[in-house]
């Protein structure tokens, strides 16, 4: 299991006709990713932040440095179990990098973990990450506070692009409220049914044929964070097609994450 990582991580919003063309012209580079069938899968993750909101508002204020924690669940037609398999992950932002460090759990463990108690037994490889949950929960005073959930479409890269993965989120729904990934709550539509959140994620550089793809397909870059519209849909109730974290950026691809 990887436990951490980092990328560059690129995000365009695309109509279901788009993500149709684009998703077709991908396969001539890509593969549907192992997992799922045919590369899709259901994903559910309950993100903890403060009383005050502190990691939304790490994000909404732009710092350079930032965290956020959640647990991760790959859904499957069962409902979860207190001994099933999550992942407890850290996503940090420093600057224009994404880190992600992770330990995978039995979800009643994460569940405590994550409200800052340590766990009996850590693998010696798993103690660091372990350590800075407990420390996260126990100084933000951290606690459940939105789940999102979509369906992904996955592609990714073989022997010569083996840090490419490009993915499709589709069916963007969240909740504020039943915060239990046991509870199979379908939750509000967290974006219009017809979009899409198109990601690209590379180890170091976008490779020029992906670069090519995104300007024929004219993707343009958004600033969107799951968790930060999820807030933003239900605490705030600031309407999808409002949320500030979906405003457009600059077309393409940002020059540092170029090929070349």
């Amino acid at each position: 299991m990887i436990r951490s990582f980092n990328r560059f991580e690129l995000k365009y919003l695309l109509n279901t006709a788009q993500t149709g063309a684009v998703s077709a012209d991908l396969l001539g580079f890509l593969s549907p990713d192992r997992h799922g069938e045919g590369g899709r899968y259901a994903l559910t993750s309950l993100y903890y932040d403060s009383a005050d909101l502190a990691c939304y508002w790490a994000k909404i204020d732009g710092l350079k440095v930032r965290r956020k924690l959640r647990i991760r669940h790959y859904e499957s037609a069962v409902a979860l179990d207190p001994a099933d398999p999550v992942f407890v992950e850290i996503k940090q932002r420093v600057n224009r990098v994404t880190q992600k460090r992770r330990v995978r759990l039995p979800y009643a463990t994460a569940q405590s973990l994550c409200e800052g108690v340590e766990p009996d037994d850590v693998e010696r490889a798993d103690a660091p990450v372990v350590a800075e949950v407990v420390d996260m929960a126990r100084r933000f005073d951290l606690r459940p506070t939105a789940i999102t959930s979509y369906l992904r479409d996955a592609f990714v890269g073989g022997e010569l692009d083996p840090g490419v993965r490009v993915t499709f989120d589709r069916d963007l729904r969240y909740r504020t409220g039943n915060l239990d990934l046991h509870r199979k709550i379908p939750g509000a539509h967290l974006l219009p049914p017809d979009l899409v959140v198109m990601e690209v994620k590379v180890n170091d550089r976008v490779p020029i044929w992906l670069t090519r793809l995104v300007s024929h397909h004219n993707l343009t870059l958004v600033r969107i964070s799951k968790y930060c519209a999820a807030i933003e849909a239900g605490r705030f109730r600031q309407a999808p097609s409002r949320i500030s974290s979906l405003a457009p950026t600059r077309s393409y691809v940002p020059e540092e994450a170029r090929h070349g």
